[in-house]
């Protein structure tokens, strides 16, 4: 019940990016200038809550637009009713909604689906991961020079040491490819499809990577923070590779050598 209604909303959330995607629509900004929030991003989000109120209505609901539902459930659903709103707001097509499912404080079950390149990602913990119902691997990649990374850069850059810019540098110093997509949901996706061999980011929100880092992990990856301890979606800091490279591209964003 609980899978196929996360695919309902999925998809519900989806057809409505497709309605607005390329035509005219409000645009308001949040924190930071380019930190958008859309009426597309609005309709998507209501598309969503409609699905899972009308099966679960006792669920607590974390989403990016409209912040926490509260309720006394064990279950939580963790929505980015669109995962790289400023793309979406200029007609390029990555971007995606991404819904997670929380149960007790542990990840159970993620989707992320982009459907302007018809790529449906799913997982259920202990179950592995899915594109489009095929099953996905993480890379092979043993050398973190040869690795091709993924990164994101927050909206107010945040002036600390070793930050965005300094990590980003020193990788691109080196000779490593690192590329910059806009949605950390499509990002996390594509590690675990083994497209990238990693994913960092200094600055993200639980919506951001709830269902994404469930996926990554299930596609036979490792997630942590920037210390190397298991991942929490409610803290800033991620690092999601391959596993193979993973301390050697966490002593990299540490300076460590």
């Amino acid at each position: 019940m609980l899978k196929s209604t996360l695919i309902k909303a999925t998809e519900s959330g989806a057809r409505v990016m497709q309605e607005f995607f390329g035509g005219n629509f409000k645009i308001s900004n949040k924190e930071g200038i380019n930190n958008l929030v859309t009426e597309a991003d609005h309709a998507s989000e209501k598309a969503i809550f409609d699905i899972i109120k009308a099966e679960f209505p006792d669920h607590f609901i974390l989403s990016e637009e409209s912040g926490s539902i509260v309720t006394d459930s064990n279950l939580k659903w963790i929505i980015d009713p669109i995962d790289g709103t400023v793309n979406f707001a200029h007609g390029i097509p990555i971007c995606c909604v991404s819904i997670g499912i929380e149960q007790d404080g542990q990840m159970i079950m993620g989707a992320v689906y982009n459907p302007f390149i018809h790529e449906f990602y799913f997982a259920q913990k202990g179950f592995g991961a899915t594109l489009n119902d095929n099953l996905i691997k993480v890379s092979r990649e043993t050398q973190l020079g040869r690795a091709c990374l993924v990164t994101g850069f927050p909206y107010t850059y945040i002036n600390q040491p070793n930050g965005p810019l300094e990590v980003f540098s020193r990788l691109i110093r080196s000779g490593v490819p690192v590329r910059r997509l806009g949605s950390a949901a499509m990002d996390l996706c594509w590690v675990a499809a083994g497209r990238f061999d990693g994913f960092y980011e200094h600055k993200l929100q639980a919506w951001d990577s709830a269902a994404g880092f469930l996926i990554v992990e299930e596609a036979g990856g490792k997630v942590s923070d920037f210390s190397g301890n298991r991942y929490s979606p409610y803290q800033p800091h991620i690092v999601a590779t391959n596993g193979i490279i993973h301390k050697e591209l966490l002593r990299c964003i540490n300076e460590e050598g």
